[in-house]
């Protein structure tokens, strides 16, 4: 080896290194420099400045307790008491909360020394610990306070409504009602209501203790009351669930059928046609390419609401998915045991039905079964657009902003269903195809 080798080969390895010192630099740099823009292009600082903890916590406090609405109409005088606010969850006549006390005075007790006092003629007291008595008088669609002009953050007051915040609950005051909301932990009336027999009864009584219905048996008579609760609407929800996983299934399975002939012709090794197979290609691209979102909202203009819908864009955009997959596995099949049955004199339908297809089988149900489990999460979603399924009564629930406990409620059910569905296809695909070790 000469000298000159000697240099260009030390001139060589100079110039890889500082290749690899610029690139060690220069990643870093542009990762910075992403950032960087994603910081001022999606107004980072704006964002971190409109978001509210406050109403962050609220919500996650409403998604595992319940609040009981103690409501005057300052038309009538009359005082209602109902769970939510709903008119399904209200008290039986007669009854009220036991924090609540008096007769001519109603007092509420929030905890705490946190006292709401509704007197006659519309007149409201709220006393607060280490601040003092807020004295109220609502009428003429207005409401007159001894507050001064000075406001603490948790006090929102106008001359038409007062909003009072505390840890043990709120205060609301308008010219037409004066409500106090109370909360609590847990999710209220989940089992039974009110209007129930056996709302507030033992386990023990209800599975082992006399009749406590006179018509009906405890058990059948509870579960009938738990499936038609007309709060948590448990007999509509499970039929949601069901539609939800009817979506996915359909339009999973009518995907993977419409695809696999055409994998055929995407395939090079049994479509020598480069216009045929082009052409499939290009509609494998297409239906994909479009989001199954975007079907969802062009197929319900075009079949309405429903979820027959969420099935057809699901099986539009898996059509492609499917298509490509397939195509690329029918491209690396054996051919010796194509040989092997044409050998025996099998037609060319034969051929495929024997030959190729047992080759394909665990690569195309591996990957229908993912498809079908990702797609029951997708068609919570879908369903939301479509009007069908789970994912319209979580929207629903999301859109009031009222009962983050139903929220909170339906997530829970969708998780538990995507990890359902994520065993049974585990399941199904050891039986169809066996488990390595």
């Amino acid at each position: 080896m000469t000298t000159a080798d000697l240099d260009l080969m030390k001139h060589n390895a100079e110039g890889l290194f500082r290749r690899k010192r610029v690139l060690a630099f220069a990643m870093p740099a542009i990762v910075a420099a992403y950032f960087a823009y994603i910081f001022f292009a999606f107004d980072i600082p704006g964002l971190v400045q409109r978001a509210s903890m406050d109403n962050a916590v609220t919500l996650a406090s409403d998604s595992w307790s319940y609040k009981v609405h103690v409501t005057r109409s300052n038309s009538t005088g009359e005082i209602a008491y109902a769970v939510e606010g709903e008119r399904k969850g209200a008290y039986p006549e007669g009854q009220r909360p036991d924090w609540v006390s008096g007769g001519d005075i109603v007092t509420v007790d929030l905890g705490r020394g946190y006292l709401v006092r509704l007197l006659p003629e519309n007149r409201t007291e709220v006393d607060i610990p280490g601040y003092g008595t807020i004295e109220a008088q609502a009428g003429d669609r207005q409401v007159t306070t001894n507050l001064g002009d000075d406001l603490p953050d948790w006090i929102n007051a106008s001359d038409r409504r007062v909003a009072i915040t505390t840890p043990e609950g709120r205060i609301t005051l308008t010219g037409s009602k004066t409500e106090v909301f109370n909360y609590f932990p847990g999710w209220e009336l989940f089992w039974f209501t009110f209007d129930s027999p056996y709302h507030g009864q033992p386990v023990t009584r209800i599975l082992f203790g006399d009749r406590i219905d006179p018509d009906r048996a405890n058990i059948a008579g509870a579960l009938a009351d738990w499936w038609n609760n007309p709060m948590w609407r448990h007999k509509d929800v499970a039929w949601a669930i069901g539609e939800t996983i009817l979506m996915a299934f359909l339009g999973t399975m009518g995907a993977a059928m419409l695809a696999l002939p055409l994998a055929f012709l995407a395939a090079r090794r049994f479509t020598p046609m480069v216009v045929v197979r082009g052409l499939t290609r290009r509609l494998f691209d297409f239906v994909r390419g479009v989001d199954a979102l975007i079907w969802t909202v062009v197929l319900a203009r075009a079949f309405g609401p429903g979820p027959l819908t969420g099935s057809l864009a699901i099986l539009i955009t898996d059509t492609g998915t499917f298509g490509k997959i397939f195509s690329e596995a029918l491209e690396n099949v054996d051919g010796r045991q194509i040989e092997g049955v044409a050998s025996t004199g099998a037609k060319p339908l034969q051929r495929y039905r024997f030959g190729v297809i047992p080759q394909v089988v665990p690569v195309l149900l591996a990957q229908v079964l993912y498809f079908l489990e990702s797609n029951t999460r997708s068609a919570t979603i879908i369903g939301a657009i479509t009007g069908g399924g789970i994912g319209l009564m979580l929207t629903q629930a999301i859109q009031t902003q009222k009962d983050w406990e139903e929220v909170a409620y339906y997530i829970v059910l969708v998780v538990v269903m995507v990890m359902l569905m994520d065993w049974f296809s585990g399941w199904l695909r050891g039986r169809l195809i066996g488990r390595k070790d």
